[in-house]
């Protein structure tokens, strides 16, 4: 009897302590709670509505940089098209140095390197009915040769006059000329033809048992050291031409904005009229190829004109866009942002130019503004949680 009622003890004495153990952890779970209340009510209390709050640590987290809105000198910027074409003195066009059928030494494709003095073609004129030029060439520099040796023979007897020696000894340069021209590159096979600079292959203009005459294209090598950019400027924009002081621009390809002067360019010319079948007006620049920009592709250009005092722009990276309205994200205390309606001015591409909604002195989110737009939508951004 005793044994029953010391086990209905025990089991009571758990239970109540279960109990006790249960609502303490109750209470501290209401804590947390009300804690965590405070801490997200914290912005309406403090600053008011439409107030972001994104704690310092989330925000380093997450890569947020801020700067302060100083306004500042600013450029002009017309905006227009173009393309990147090769520097003509980057250019070799290789020809053919005699008539006769093209043999490809090796395959041909576009952007392929090639260096200085590699075998590319071999011109073959064994099969032409003229017969090859090589053994043609050397026949007639050594017939010029005997006639050019009899007639000093000759001369110095005084058995022909001056004039028929100086002609032969002008058939003997000139066949001495053709036949080094022609054997310096000669083989049992033809004529081999090499590029004289290095550099990759533009273009190739033949293909292998084609027929060449003599001073015929048969390739272009470019060395892609500088490029010009050429943007076309239409005619209502004349006035601005003398007025140009650099460029940016930005590939067909890529969201990456180039600065010509980081890129040693430099304007080169522009024209001072329309041509005549186009109503457009070509601004050339030079630059250093040193980004790999491609050649051939089109461009989306800013032009930059004289620069202007006291103008408030931004990075383009710290603007979000709404339905055609633009925003910018202020910090207004470390843990705290706030949504800003801005109107833009021009844009040179990596900067922008404000026109309304900001006065100076404002910290701008200027990097990672995506960021503050997700935390203000309640979302979850990289490196923060809500599991506190």
């Amino acid at each position: 009897m005793n044994k029953g009622l010391f086990l209905i003890g025990a089991f009571g004495f758990a239970v109540l302590s279960a109990c006790r153990h249960s609502a303490s952890n109750a209470h501290d779970d209401d804590a947390q709670t009300e804690k965590h209340s405070k801490q997200d009510s914290h912005s309406e209390k403090d600053h008011g509505p439409g107030i972001i709050v994104l704690l310092s640590d989330n925000a380093k987290a997450a890569g947020i940089q801020v700067e302060t809105v100083k306004p500042g000198e600013f450029h002009g910027v017309t905006i227009t098209g173009g393309k990147i074409l090769t520097a003509a003195n980057d250019e070799n066009t290789i020809v053919a140095t005699v008539a006769g059928i093209v043999s490809v030494n090796r395959p041909i494709t576009e952007g392929m390197s090639v260096d200085k003095g590699m075998a590319v073609f071999t011109i073959s004129s064994s099969e032409l009915q003229d017969g090859d030029l090589v053994q043609r060439a050397l026949i007639t520099y050594r017939t010029a040769k005997a006639e050019y040796e009899r007639a000093k023979e000759l001369i110095a007897d005084r058995i022909i006059t001056e004039t028929d020696f100086l002609a032969a000894k002008a058939e003997y340069d000139n066949a001495l000329l053709a036949y080094k021209a022609i054997v310096q590159n000669g083989t049992s096979k033809g004529v081999v033809v090499k590029p004289t600079n290095g550099g990759y292959v533009k273009e190739c203009m033949v293909r292998d048992g084609d027929y060449v005459n003599v001073g015929q294209p048969l390739m272009t090598v470019t060395r892609n050291r500088r490029l010009y950019l050429r943007a076309e400027v239409a005619e209502r924009d004349y006035a601005i031409l003398n007025k140009i002081t650099s460029a940016k621009f930005k590939m067909s390809y890529s969201d990456k904005v180039y600065d010509l002067n980081e890129l040693d360019g430099h304007l080169l010319s522009y024209g001072k009229t329309a041509g005549n079948t186009s109503t457009f007006i070509p601004v050339t620049f030079e630059l250093d190829n040193r980004s790999g920009i491609i050649p051939g592709a089109f461009a989306e250009i800013y032009l930059l004109t004289g620069s202007r005092s006291n103008v408030i722009s931004i990075p383009t990276t710290a603007l979000t866009e709404e339905q055609g309205v633009y925003f910018v994200y202020i910090q207004e205390d470390k843990d705290c942002y706030r949504k800003q309606e801005v109107r833009l001015g021009q844009s040179d591409g990596t900067r922008t130019e404000i026109v309304s909604g900001l006065k100076g002195g404002e910290k701008l989110v200027t990097v990672g503004a995506i960021h503050v737009k997700m935390a203000s939508a309640g979302n979850i951004i990289p490196g923060h949680n809500h599991n506190h």
